[in-house]
């Protein structure tokens, strides 16, 4: 079977900010080809592309991943049958998960949540169906643990497809994730620095004579150029959805809210929003390829390097493929001219297709479904 993967390559600027702090509240770093690079890690964006399907897919097509799932399905319980009061509900919740071999407690004292022992990805659908097997065991049928097991692996929602679920208790309710994000790295060495900043109180108090300042602090900043990439196993999406549409809803949804989305860490004190000046998508049927060997030399320019980014990135790709005799299915990017420049431009039209991104999302459901029965 021929299997089709979509990479997606993303150069981007970002001026100082913090988007993706340590435990010391420092912007994450990573030592890569000898120096010190600025890192955000593949969890902070797969995040913020989580959050950012809100606005690109409809509510049915979304999970939701909490440490309160019983209690969600307690309160689909009482939608479902309202005759069932609420400590009934929660006891027909926790009877379900006991099913699945996935453990339910109040884990906090004076805390009214039920909780599993770790963040629970579940679908809504999921959660109605197990809401409807505990209605069913309440009026006097059994639970039967093979249905509702199979009510944890059916009813995929998009994201639960694309970004997988671990259940410690149970691997068999594991589902495999059909797509990976690397960590972004900035494509030059980097930085940290420190902002020295004061607050000032509106309403001085008299006898605090001085220059006024309520509050003195710092806060630890950096800017770069990253490299950002991720892959979507369409096979294994479609596989796990069970629908070649919704796996093309989810395909179409992931490349544009990766492209877009950004972590907002200290966004409110840095307002470091940007876009990408650069973006390569290759839709292969060999396998996917990080392009990160691009930038295991630093770029070292006090002129910009999103131009040299460019080009390292474009010769990077047609020397791999080159090398090895693949070639991708397809291949599109899209620029800012006047970021990136004519030259580098020039480079990329030489392996991959010139695109806006609302060109880019209808040609991938084309290349990707071209490719089907093979």
């Amino acid at each position: 079977m021929t299997r089709t993967f979509v990479d997606i390559h993303v150069l981007q600027t970002v001026p100082p900010s913090c988007i993706n702090r340590d435990d010391n509240g420092s912007p994450k770093t990573a030592v890569f080809g000898g120096v010190t690079r600025a890192r955000v890690s593949s969890q902070a964006w797969k995040n913020a592309v989580r959050r950012d399907f809100q606005s690109t897919l409809d509510m049915s097509d979304l999970g939701e991943r909490t440490r309160v799932a019983a209690d969600r399905v307690a309160a689909k319980i009482q939608e479902i049958d309202a005759s069932i009061d609420a400590d009934t509900a929660l006891d027909l919740s926790k009877a379900v998960f006991a099913a699945a071999n996935i453990k339910t407690d109040k884990a906090e004292k004076n805390s009214t949540a039920t909780k599993t022992g770790y963040l629970l990805f579940l679908a809504r659908k999921q959660i109605e169906r197990l809401a409807e097997l505990a209605v069913v065991a309440h009026n006097g049928t059994a639970l039967v643990k093979k249905e509702v097991k199979a009510a944890f692996l059916e009813d995929r929602s998009i994201d639960l497809a694309l970004f997988g679920r671990m259940v410690a208790e149970d691997p068999e309710l594991n589902v495999d994730a059909a797509c990976q994000v690397s960590h972004a790295l900035s494509v030059h060495p980097a930085v940290n620095e420190f902002d020295f900043f004061t607050a000032m109180d509106d309403n001085p108090i008299a006898e605090e004579t001085g220059a006024g300042a309520g509050v003195l602090g710092t806060v630890e900043f950096t800017s770069a150029t990253l490299y950002r990439y991720a892959t979507v196993d369409m096979t294994e999406l479609e596989y796990s959805l069970g629908d070649e549409e919704a796996a093309l809803r989810g395909l179409r949804a992931f490349v544009q809210s990766f492209v877009m989305s950004m972590p907002t860490g200290k966004q409110n004190t840095f307002a470091n929003r940007t876009r990408p000046g650069f973006v390569l998508v290759e839709v292969r049927r060999d396998q996917s390829i990080n392009l990160v060997g691009a930038f295991e030399s630093a770029i070292r320019s006090d002129q910009g390097v999103l131009p040299e980014a460019v080009e390292r990135l474009v010769q990077t790709a047609a020397a791999g493929d080159e090398a090895f005799g693949t070639a991708p299915e397809a291949a599109f990017f899209i620029a800012t001219e006047n970021v990136v420049g004519a030259d580098a431009i020039e480079s990329a039209e030489g392996i991959a297709t010139r695109c806006t991104m609302p060109e880019l999302l209808e040609e991938l459901r084309d290349v990707v479904t071209s490719g089907r029965g093979e």
